[in-house]
């Protein structure tokens, strides 16, 4: 699916282009590899799984298609980024 598609159907999704992420860390659970990338000039933590491992993509620019989600932390509410989409750009 596009992602003009995408953000036709999905009125909360957003869409940004050639962000340079600034960290990336990634988490094994019991199923997934949770990865968590900060990207510069912002202070949300964009989240995302994949099955498997992947390359570190610290330092790279990439396209992503996320909307906002709120998560609990030790009881306080925090407002995390939920990505879609990540490609390299």
């Amino acid at each position: 699916m596009t992602v003009k598609k995408l953000l036709k159907t999905h009125y909360k999704l957003n869409h940004s282009e050639n962000m340079k992420v600034a960290s990336h860390v990634q988490r094994d659970t019991k199923e997934w590899v949770l990865n968590t990338i900060l990207i510069e000039g912002y202070d949300v933590p964009f989240k995302y799984k994949r099955k498997k491992k992947y390359k570190n993509i610290q330092g790279q620019r990439v396209n992503l298609t996320y909307y906002p989600v709120t998560e609990s932390v030790a009881g306080i509410d925090m407002e995390v980024m939920k990505v879609v989409r990540i490609k390299i750009a």
